[in-house]
């Protein structure tokens, strides 16, 4: 019997809240993970058996938390955690990891912190509505994006409003208008070379303070939210499969100079720059002599293995390179 279920959310650029992976686990004795640090906010819920928590705070101090049925744990991004399963009674547990503009603002309505990473409902029955909406998501990860994202919506109202350390949400942050507009303003200007001093220029904020704050609210810098926008964007835009791409179209993240166009070949598949290559090959050219550098093999862009001979290296004074040893 299957005792785990893991899935990964589509990467869509939703602002206010987005969901990253979620599941359930019946852990064996002593089963643990970490030390590690998250990118993003992770929530576990203990349905049954008992576990333990070491967490270091934001002032450097580790502490640990003993817990157990309908309490949960919340992991927050940048710092250390290590948790384990119990010895004689090893928990099972359902977990989220989520981030967006709203996220810390949710969590800390509900409590929730670095200082206070322990959710502890107010009533058995409010935390097991929590625990069922966390499971509702695990089970459906088949679900639209936009069903799913409903449903987070709904967990974190259920998780603050059953919280026994509840407290007031605070309003809205000038820094969340800052990072709407600059999300706006490059959805609308993806197509064209943009740097990050011009969006900064655009919110009238400083480049390095625009920098951290896009990367604290969006959990990554303006660069990579800049690649993950264009990069489902060249598909219509690409020659047929069975042609040799020798040109990304314009208005796709190739046509970035340096590290960042890098970046955006690395994670979209291509080839470095210049070089040819096939998508899903012609048969009689995947392994045939003479094929490009870079071919399709095996579902992944790999060099073909066959490559043109290359004249032996000298060395000045020295005369013909001899063998490799």
């Amino acid at each position: 019997m299957k005792d785990f279920s893991f899935s990964v959310f589509p990467n869509e650029n939703f602002l206010d809240l987005r969901l990253f992976q979620y599941g359930w686990e019946q852990c064996a004795p002593l089963h643990s993970f970490g030390p590690f640090v998250r990118n993003n906010f992770l929530l576990h819920y203990v349905i049954s058996g008992r576990g333990q928590l070491d967490a270091t705070g934001p002032d450097g101090v580790n502490r640990r938390y003993v817990l157990g049925p309908d309490q949960g744990f919340l992991i927050c991004p940048g710092l250390v955690n290590t948790y384990f399963a119990d010895k004689k009674d090893p928990w099972k547990y359902v977990w989220l990891e989520f981030g967006g503009l709203r996220a810390e603002e949710s969590l800390g309505a509900a409590g929730l912190g670095p200082l206070q990473p322990i959710y502890q409902p107010g009533t058995p029955e409010q935390g097991r509505l929590v625990r069922d909406a966390m499971l509702y998501i695990a089970a459906h990860s088949q679900a639209s994006t936009l069903h799913l994202i409903g449903h987070l919506y709904l967990f974190l109202d259920g998780l603050i409003q059953s919280s026994s350390t509840r407290r007031e949400a605070a309003g809205p942050r000038l820094q969340d208008f800052y990072i709407q507009e600059a999300v706006t303003f490059m959805e609308h200007n993806y197509q064209r070379e943009l740097t990050v001093e011009e969006i900064a220029d655009m919110c009238k904020l400083n480049r390095s303070y625009f920098s951290k704050m896009f990367r604290d609210s969006m959990g990554c810098p303006p660069q990579e939210f800049l690649i993950r926008l264009r990069l489902p964007k060249p598909a219509p835009l690409l020659p047929g499969v069975q042609k040799a791409v020798r040109r990304v179209p314009p208005g796709v993240a190739d046509a970035e100079q340096g590290p960042a166009g890098a970046l955006s070949r690395f994670r979209a598949g291509l080839p470095p720059r210049g070089k040819p290559f096939f998508i899903t090959p012609p048969p009689d050219r995947a392994a045939s002599p003479g094929s490009p550098p870079w071919a399709w093999a095996g579902g992944s862009l790999r060099p073909s293995a066959h490559r043109r001979a290359m004249p032996p290296r000298r060395s000045p004074g020295i005369g013909p390179a001899g063998p490799a040893p």
